[in-house]
């Protein structure tokens, strides 16, 4: 039936009849499924743990050792001093964060090539402190089928108490990380003190902001963050090739999958090793069902083949039906060594050349790096003059930075024309780990050199035993 002239068309958009409802209106997108992992033991989920504790160990531990009489790491920002056990950092030296982060990157090209999301499995700060968490979880709420239980039945003392204490453990655990954070930007001593006496403002709020995120990445998100918000989960399949270790389903021994019992001649009855226990998606932080292939979402932690591996000791079955191999081995049956001897291939031995090049490159830098840095700043207010006896005068400040854990007398000197003299203090003090400005005045007899600007260089010089001397480039201005 047509419609009335001058009447838009309505359009009513139809869905499937199972179509979940929000608000009234359909929605085509899948609602979230809450994920309750599964506890196991085995090789990989031991090594989850060693990572957890050796990450955290430093993590929180780095920021209470000393160095002499301060932080043994600390990025004081307040003071523009970065300090690294014996190393004293400047903004100057920025070419080392810069290394450091070509390195870093590096290394995650280097081992996504060799072993897929490694990082992601065991050391991601995302996947350390949801395994903290689901264990705390773990702990007070019992294991996986207690906890469905008591998140699907309504509100019990008994549910109420324990949800409590877990979110307070949670909250407590946020909150010591988000303080050890901002600790290695604040002398952390200096911190717990105030924080007790509840002063400084704006560090208050980033240990709050800090912990607020821990709470909710791992304590909500969970596998949302590795799988909608990482971008790392994107651009891995670009570092992934057919020689790549992942974790894998094989099945070609697996399939056809289906439950029997541990006496049935499955091989007779035309089954795979699969007994479809479905352990494997059970213990999956991600919730993923590994047997469907090589996905985005799997971080490559292994409890898939841990659960696997056990399923299959108590089946009598060979082990190895989920295992870390390649698609290549996988699919050509090539045994361990076979694999072992695909994994240096061209493009991981670039990576782990260049990686190993530009790392000794940075420690040869760090190790040959000059204590002591000068930079030089004409004064704009008075660029030259003529001052009494007959003496032309630039004017200049030094900015002398002593990188080193103790006080220091340099002298200043400076060369490029003739009868150049320092009119100034020529020695001056630095305290350890301490900038300071100085007023310099360079003066040449009048007439000594053509009108123009000419090159000169200042030249200063560690007085005493240490014997370290840096010369620095500037411009002496003679008036027409």
């Amino acid at each position: 039936m047509t419609p009335p002239a001058g009447k838009p068309r309505k359009i009513i958009p139809i869905a499937p009849a199972d179509a979940p409802k929000e608000g009234g209106f359909a929605s085509f997108y899948e609602a979230h499924k809450k994920v309750y992992p599964r506890s196991i033991g085995g090789v990989f989920a031991r090594w989850r743990w060693v990572m957890v504790f050796l990450t955290q160990l430093v993590f929180y531990g780095l920021p209470w050792l000393q160095w002499g009489q301060r932080q043994s790491v600390l990025f004081d920002l307040e003071a523009k001093r970065f300090y690294l056990f014996g190393l004293v950092l400047y903004p100057q030296d920025f070419i080392y964060l810069t290394a450091l982060l070509i390195i870093s990157a590096l290394a995650l090209f280097l081992f996504t090539a060799v072993a897929g999301r490694l990082w992601c499995g065991f050391a991601c700060p995302q996947t350390v402190y949801t395994e903290i968490f689901m264990w705390i979880e773990h702990r007070v709420e019992g294991d996986r089928s207690a906890r469905m239980r008591l998140d699907n039945n309504g509100w019990t003392f008994e549910k109420a108490w324990k949800k409590t204490l877990k979110q307070f453990l949670w909250i407590a655990v946020s909150l010591w990380t988000g303080f050890t954070f901002v600790g290695y930007f604040v002398p952390i001593r200096e911190l717990a003190g105030e924080l007790l006496a509840l002063q400084g403002g704006w560090q208050i709020f980033w240990v709050g902001f800090y912990g607020f995120m821990t709470y909710g990445n791992a304590g909500f998100l969970r596998e949302q963050v590795c799988k909608y918000m990482c971008p790392y989960a994107r651009f891995q399949s670009a570092m992934f090739d057919n020689d790549t270790m992942v974790v894998s389903y094989d099945p070609g021994r697996g399939e056809p999958r289906a439950p029997r019992k541990k006496t049935t001649d499955y091989k007779a009855a035309g089954l795979g090793d699969c007994i479809d226990c479905s352990l494997c998606v059970q213990v999956c932080p991600t919730g993923i069902d590994i047997r469907d292939g090589l996905q985005y979402d799997c971080i490559g932690c292994g409890l898939c083949v841990d659960a696997c591996n056990t399923v299959m000791e108590k089946m009598d079955y060979p082990q190895g039906l989920i295992r870390y191999t390649t698609q290549n081995g996988m699919a050509r049956g090539w045994s361990g060594r076979q694999m072992v001897r695909r994994v240096l291939r061209p493009r991981v031995l670039i990576y782990f050349g260049v990686l190993l090049a530009i790392s000794a490159a940075m420690i040869t830098s760090l190790a040959l790096r000059m204590p002591l840095k000068v930079d030089v700043v004409r004064d704009r207010a008075s660029l030259s003059r003529l001052v009494a006896g007959g003496k032309l005068e630039n004017s200049f400040s030094l900015q002398i930075m002593n990188a080193t854990e103790e006080a220091h007398r340099y002298r200043i000197s400076a060369v490029g024309l003739d009868g150049l003299e320092v009119a100034s203090e020529p020695e001056v003090e630095v305290e350890p780990a301490q900038a300071r400005w100085v007023a310099t005045r360079l003066q040449i007899p009048y007439g000594s050199a053509e009108p123009g600007s000419h090159t000169i260089y200042f030249k200063v010089e560690a007085l005493g035993a240490t014997h370290v001397q840096v010369q620095e480039k500037a411009v002496f201005l003679v008036p027409r």
